[in-house]
């Protein structure tokens, strides 16, 4: 059975070898850029500066300051979080002050 089917499979082949073997061109990647906007919002009051020169790389103060009120330990855990597993930049010596500003500004009553 094999000597009947393998000839007419080869002519097959070999029919369709030009058309596989025509690669369509090459895909190119191009760079972009992306402006994002600035509405020059930081984080407003006092004590401010700390979360000011740490956070706004990644957050906005709208988007930070629209979290629901935390008790003192979860804002704690919220920037230990920040630190620890997103790897976030934050100078050691503004962590508490950042959440002194977070539970003035944001903390639960």
């Amino acid at each position: 059975m094999l000597r009947k089917i393998l000839p007419p499979a080869l002519l097959i082949a070999m029919a369709l070898a030009p058309a596989l073997g025509r690669a369509d061109p090459a895909f190119v990647l191009k760079s972009v850029n992306v402006d994002l906007p600035d509405r020059g919002t930081q984080f407003p009051g006092e004590g401010a500066d700390a979360i000011n020169g740490n956070c706004l790389a990644c957050h906005s103060a709208g988007m930070v300051l629209n979290q629901p009120a935390l008790p003192a330990a979860a804002w704690q855990a919220e920037v230990a979080k920040m630190i620890n597993t997103y790897k976030a930049p934050v100078a050691p010596g503004d962590v508490a002050a950042i959440v002194d500003y977070l539970v003035r500004t944001k903390g639960a009553k």
